[in-house]
């Protein structure tokens, strides 16, 4: 059944909704909007700083859903521990404590009776890139090779340890990740070719005290001493390392792709293409055009339902939580398709409509996501389980 927004009836009870997140931020607003335009009161907001404080508190019956508690300064400093929100470093700490919010706000929520559309453990996956790379490749999910792939592994210590299992590995390309990034923050595209020859590609700023700050600007760095400057000071909060995959092209721009899996279906795409090894849009990436892409997909002997297929089976590793957004990677040829990432809000993608065919025509990522949670309630009441 389609989850269109206007197909609740007139006698089905409305349910009350909640998000925990940032008052007044863009995720927390589009979702309202979409809450509003499916003819249901407002959700109720609690703050993330509450959550941090241990002062959650849901009411009876309440369908909670959890949103990103970034572009807040207050709330980041009490996640990582710093002044500056540029900052690149306390990733380690800013897990800890945010996996430890998750948690709290999930026994408040099991404490009132309200429903979580997000669950703590699959956040707590989705946060370490070395947990969820091994929960993919165990479901046989297409993933970059890695040699930091799992809770097992062994850290990673600073740069001779990122060059070592390069080597091990026959890794002359690498990704170089934070393993509780996100938004490619520390994030370095590494390249060697011998002895002392290395190059590499980030948004890291290094100042001269040796602080790292993100930037909007991509930049090459050309020496092996500054690499692994930033790679040293990056190992304490957790790296993660992986085969970095030539990517399809379109127009002379790497390409790849963000899909959103709401309950189990992909109903949003959209291609990002850079000059970058880096698509991020707040990097420069920009907005590919869908159609041009699938039909590439097609003339090259691809298939696009696979492509599909391949992100909702990633999805469906999370299966207690509502909605994620996977970022997908076309092989050069346009015939394969690998896992990345996937992101537990990786939904902010304004304007996009969904899919067609996909259940979501003519609704953006949240709409999509309100009218799952309506027909989840109406299934419920149809079909209650004892």
């Amino acid at each position: 059944m389609s989850p269109s927004a206007n197909s609740r009836g007139p006698a089905d009870p409305a349910p009350c909704l909640a998000v925990v997140g940032v008052p007044g931020n863009r995720r927390v607003t589009l979702f309202q909007d979409a809450v509003r335009a499916a003819g249901l009161q407002p959700a109720r907001v609690v703050p993330w700083m509450d959550a941090l404080r241990g002062e959650t508190v849901f009411r009876p019956g309440e369908t909670v859903r959890m949103d990103s508690p970034g572009e807040d300064a207050e709330v980041e400093r009490l996640l990582r521990a710093v002044d500056d929100p540029t900052r690149v470093e306390g990733t380690a700490l800013w897990y800890a404590r945010f996996t430890a919010a998750v948690r709290s706000v999930a026994r408040a929520a099991a404490e009132s009776g309200a429903v979580l559309l997000d669950a703590p453990g699959d956040i707590a996956v989705l946060f370490d890139k070395r947990l969820c790379h091994a929960v993919l490749d165990g479901a046989g999910i297409p993933v970059p090779a890695s040699p930091t792939s799992g809770a097992a592994a062994p850290a990673v210590r600073g740069w001779a340890d990122v060059r070592e299992r390069m080597a091990a590995h026959g890794m002359r390309r690498a990704f170089v990740k934070l393993a509780h990034g996100s938004s490619a923050s520390g994030v370095l595209a590494v390249e060697t070719a011998g002895p002392g020859r290395v190059r590499a590609t980030t948004s890291v700023e290094r100042d001269a005290a040796g602080r790292l700050f993100n930037s909007l600007r991509v930049r090459r760095l050309t020496t092996e001493r500054e690499v692994a400057a930033i790679v040293d000071a990056l190992a304490p909060d957790g790296l993660h390392v992986e085969r970095w995959l030539p990517k399809a092209t379109r127009h002379g721009r790497a390409a790849d792709l963000r899909v959103v899996v709401v309950a189990g279906r992909a109903t949003h795409a959209v291609v990002r293409t850079s000059r970058s090894p880096m698509t991020n849009l707040h990097l420069g990436g920009v907005r590919g055009d869908l159609d041009n892409f699938r039909a590439a997909v097609a003339a090259a002997g691809g298939s696009w339902a696979e492509a599909l297929a391949v992100c909702e089976h990633a999805a469906a590793c999370f299966p207690d939580t509502l909605c994620v957004g996977v970022d997908l990677l076309p092989s050069s040829d346009l015939r394969r398709f690998a896992v990345c990432e996937v992101n537990a809000f990786g939904d902010l993608l304004p304007q996009l409509t969904g899919l067609p065919g996909r259940g979501a025509e003519g609704l953006d990522t949240y709409a999509a996501q309100v009218a799952a949670v309506l027909n989840r309630a109406r299934n419920h009441r149809a079909h209650p389980t004892h």
